[in-house]
């Protein structure tokens, strides 16, 4: 059986000048493996995917350090610098450290809404299948056109869509990110993670039929086979704990078939990232 996995997660030792993005007082402080594993064990999750906070080489060697370290590490999505003319020497000597399953790159940060399409950045992106890695999509849902391009350059790439593309959930807008992502999904070499979902809310007010309606439409678009189970811990303590999102998606899936709920808590993530260990 493959092992039940969370799909998305950070670790990071708090700093303003490294974390100046984090901006809830909860979140100021370490989170390091030891934390994680205790909420893991609670929700029944066997291993989980370390995802990059900083968009630095020195934290793609950390975190494959802390993966090496923690057997419960799966994998990690790292950065290199896809727009350097020189990325494929980074790519070449992180792609040799096994827990490497992908990249990503903060693309919702950058003030051109077209980063995506930039000719630099897809000629690093192409480099990445030649040595097993992913890529993982790190858009609001205003992106999505220019995601659904960026993904038709690279056919046979491995991508995932981090966070259902970051839906405005607070707002109560569904168009147009639910035709989009719909768009999205007929690439059959996309996967998508729900994570992310409860702080696209209103942090103290989200109620869990407003956040289903989300995650329904986003299984529906994709299919319990491409779609993964992620808490996006510790970011998600800024509006639910681990247990209860893990619960909540649980009930969210509760009628599908025991084979579609194994894909959705942990087959997915294995077929995107290449993680052949079973539980």
């Amino acid at each position: 059986m493959p092992l039940k996995l969370d799909s998305h997660q950070h670790f990071w030792k708090y700093s303003d000048a490294e974390y100046g993005w984090i901006d809830d007082n909860a979140l100021r402080r370490d989170f390091l493996p030891d934390d994680l594993h205790k909420e893991l064990k609670g929700a029944g999750i066997d291993g989980a995917i370390s995802v990059q906070a900083r968009q630095t080489i020195a934290e793609t060697e950390w975190l494959l350090t802390l993966a090496d370290q923690n057997a419960f590490l799966k994998g990690v999505v790292g950065w290199v610098p896809l727009t350097s003319p020189s990325v494929e020497r980074d790519i070449e000597k992180f792609a040799a450290r096994k827990k490497l399953k992908a990249v990503r790159h903060v693309v919702q940060d950058e003030k051109d809404d077209r980063y995506i399409l930039r000719e630099d950045f897809n000629a690093g992106v192409s480099l990445l299948d030649k040595h097993g890695l992913a890529y993982d999509i790190l858009i609001f849902d205003r992106h999505l056109p220019y995601a659904i391009q960026f993904v038709d350059r690279h056919p046979k790439q491995r991508f995932i869509v981090d966070h259902i593309a970051k839906p405005r959930i607070r707002d109560g807008l569904v168009l147009p990110w639910r035709d989009n992502l719909r768009e999205m999904a007929k690439r059959p070499n996309v996967w998508c993670k729900i994570s992310g979902v409860v702080t696209e809310a209103d942090h103290k007010h989200w109620t869990e039929a407003q956040l289903r309606f989300y995650i329904d439409t986003a299984i529906d678009a994709f299919g319990p086979k491409r779609i993964m189970f992620g808490s996006d811990w510790p970011v998600c303590l800024s509006a639910t704990t681990y247990a209860n999102w893990a619960a909540l998606m649980h009930r969210a899936t509760r009628h599908f078939s025991a084979t579609e709920r194994t894909s959705i808590f942990g087959g997915a993530a294995a077929e995107a990232y290449k993680i052949e260990e079973k539980a």
